[in-house]
Order: C-alpha cells, then structure tokens, then sequence
C-alpha cells in the first residue's frame, strides 16, 4: 500500500486535517446560514412538525415535477462541500452518505422529523442482489420525486389486517423523469423491480404520531415475521431493557414495571414488562395484572392472554392478583 507524505505527515501531527474540517464546517453552515440554506432548513423543520407540503414555497417546489429548483438547490449545495474538498483535500463531506452495490444515498438536509435525500439506484446493482422476500411498512408519510433515469416498480398496499399478518395488493407503476409520488409507509410500500442504468430520486420523509411500530411482511403471503420500534429513541430504550435483564438487574425491576405502565410504544412497554418479569416475577406479574384491567390500554388484551398461560402454568400465582372476572 503506497501511503501519500500528506497522510503519513498526519500519524505525528493532525493539526492540517482538524484545520481542513474547520474551514470545511465553516463553508457549510455558511451555506446553510442564508438564502435557500436557511429557507430549507425553516421548511423542513415546519414539515416536520406538521405543515402540509404545499404550505411551504422551497419544498414544494422542489417536488414540482417541472420545476428546476431541485437540480439548482442541489447543485449549488454540493458545489459548496465539491469546492471546498478540491482546495482542502483532508476535510471529509459534513453530510452523511452510505453507499453500497445497489444503492447510494446523501442525507442533504434533517430537521427534527423531517429529512431529505438524495438517493441513486443502480440497476445492475439491483439486479445482482434478487428481489426481496419481506418488506417494511413503517409510521412515516413520504414523498419522491424522480431526478433522471427511469424504472418499474411494484406499489404494495395494505388492503385489511388479519391475525399474524396482512392482505397485500400489488399495483405495477412506471417511474420516469419527473415522476412524484406519496405515501403513507404504515400502508403502502414501493418497491423497485427494474432499472435501466441509474435512477436518481430526491425523497422527504417524516415520521408520523399515527404509529409506534415498523412491521415487515412476508410478501408472498402477508406474514408478519418481525416488528421493531420505529423511533431510534424506543429502539434503544428496549435494548437497555434487554440488557438489563440479560445482566440479571432485580435493583432495575422497579424501573421497568414503570416503563411498562406508561404511556408510550407498546413494543418498549412490552419489552419492559418482559423483563420485569424475568428480574421479579412478584412485581412483573403485579404489574401485568394492572395493565390487564385497563380497558382502554392497547396491551391490555395480550396482557390478559399472559396472566391466564402464567397462572395455568404457575397455579400459585392466583392469588397474587384478583382476576377482574
């Protein structure tokens, strides 16, 4: 491996690289402090609190399938970070990317709820990696506008719910040059079949307070087969909860029968509860007989269905806590 003198010069002495991510930073928030930066910045925040696309001039813009906005936005945007990467070749892009065979993606903006990406399929790339056999339906409302290049996709929708799974209907649409579509990702899904060359698309999102839970489906017949809280806070609250019973915690068993009883996604509610179980059965079943009686808590029902499997196993358990029949 031939290691440039710049680089190696940065093993005793990292002060140019710090310097060139300064003026890098510098650049951007400069950018982003003025004229369309700012105006995106205010918009994306404002959508992702609520406000209706077509409420706000810059976004709605961008999505105007014969608006040119998109391709100047962008553009001006990149040049900023290009610039400055090609005089400080040590700074590293501000914004965050990912790259894989099939699919890249560049996070231009993120206010709260609210993000916007640019995305780019490959179709080779697509190709090589076979169609998917489960997707994920997830609370959020986007909308993606296509940039260049074309494609067949598949638009899934959830049609009814039954136990363990779904009905799927499989509707076939045809993306080109200027192509916008919406959805709601807790019922309807895109996926790409078919890409001739690249297909560039510019994709907001937001989450949406309508649900707590990402569900994947199987798609040749509908089967849930895993489900996962949809908010990165959640998802990292259950896995504390895991591992504080993986670490056998009975001093955090008080902690979880709260967690359990509050208000909030019933996936890290019944996770809480779980594990309270496992640390202190006395207060986990206490607390999953209380949670049982309340006739308006989404738990209540599979709450009921556990205390009865617990106390025909465990028949000691009866008189730990009055059956409302």
């Amino acid at each position: 491996m031939i290691v440039r003198p710049e680089l190696e010069a940065l093993r005793g002495d990292d002060t140019p690289q710090r310097q060139a991510q300064a003026a890098m930073r510098a650049a951007w928030e400069g950018w982003r402090g003025h004229g369309p930066g700012s105006q995106l910045d205010a918009e994306l925040a404002r959508f992702g609190a609520g406000a209706e696309l077509e409420d706000l001039p810059l976004l709605a813009a961008l999505f105007d399938p014969v608006d040119g906005c998109a391709a100047e936005l962008i553009g001006a945007m990149l040049a900023t970070i290009l610039t400055r990467l090609n005089s400080e070749p040590l700074s590293q892009s501000p914004l965050r990317f990912s790259t894989d065979q099939a699919h890249s993606s560049l996070v231009l903006a993120r206010q709260g709820n609210a993000t916007l990406v640019l995305q780019a399929f490959s179709g080779a790339g697509l190709a090589q990696r076979g169609q998917p056999a489960s997707l994920g339906f997830s609370p959020t409302e986007t909308v993606e506008r296509v940039l260049a290049g074309s494609a067949k996709a598949e638009r899934i929708k959830v049609t009814a719910h039954r136990p363990g799974g779904v009905e799927l209907e499989f509707t076939h649409v045809d993306l080109d040059g200027g192509s916008v579509t919406r959805r709601l990702g807790e019922s309807e899904a895109q996926l790409l079949r078919q890409i001739p060359g690249v297909l560039v698309m510019l994709k907001l999102q937001r989450r949406t307070g309508t649900g707590t839970t990402t569900c994947e489906y199987r798609l040749a017949d509908g089967a849930l087969i895993h489900q996962a809280a949809a908010s990165q806070h959640d998802s990292r609250l259950e896995l504390a909860a895991a591992l504080l019973g993986k670490m056998g915690r009975s001093d955090a068993a008080p902690l979880l029968a709260a967690m359990a009883e509050e208000v909030g996604g019933p996936s890290l509610r019944w996770q809480s509860l779980r594990e309270c179980l496992g640390l202190d059965s006395a207060t986990g079943f206490a607390t999953l007989c209380r949670i049982a009686q309340r006739a308006d808590d989404p738990l209540a029902v599979p709450a009921g269905e556990l205390r009865a499997q617990l106390i025909e196993s465990y028949p000691q358990l009866a008189g730990a806590c009055p059956c409302p029949a």
